[in-house]
């Protein structure tokens, strides 16, 4: 009776500490990077199911936006370099989901397209996504989410405009 278990501990500060929580604002990068990684691998554990692997959902996507994009194109828009983006281009070829061909109106360019295999797996993406956030938010309220939301999306921005000013 006199023992408390560890979700009772109190900090220094005599409140109860909770390791979801930042205690610190140094904390912060730590918690968002955690979380990042959390959601990626829950996401990918749910696509490979489908034959997609990690980071080949966003190129996908990034497609069925705007499809018949250059590789250094892709690449800008993932925030990826551009040989990274070429060696998943080739295995997505490999795969099936995306084909190579060159630009109709200038030969010396070569763009991406989805083809209808890689057209099928959006609606898995889609699922999977949707199963990730839903676990993601669990025990959240549609309120705190877009909360969650707008905060996340003013912390990138910020650090964007820090990255566009270097």
């Amino acid at each position: 009776m006199g023992k408390k278990n560890k979700a009772e501990k109190k900090g220094k500060n005599g409140k109860k500490k909770d390791e979801f929580l930042a205690d610190e604002p140094h904390d912060l990068a730590a918690i968002l990077v955690q979380a990042a990684r959390s959601m990626r691998t829950v996401l990918s554990r749910n696509l490979l199911e489908s034959g997609l692997y990690a980071g080949q959902d966003g190129v996908m996507l990034a497609l069925a936006e705007t499809d018949g994009m250059t590789a250094g194109g892709l690449a800008t828009r993932l925030g990826v370099k551009a040989p990274t983006m070429t060696r998943t281009i080739g295995r997505m070829e490999a795969q099936g989901f995306l084909e190579r061909r060159p630009d109709e109106d200038d030969a010396r360019l070569t763009k991406v397209y989805l083809t209808e295999p890689g057209r099928n797996r959006l609606q898995i993406i889609a699922e999977a996504g949707q199963h990730s956030e839903a676990l993601a938010t669990r025990g959240l309220t549609d309120k705190q989410v877009r909360t969650l939301m707008k905060l996340l999306r003013a912390v990138d921005s910020n650090l964007q405009a820090a990255r566009a000013a270097d």
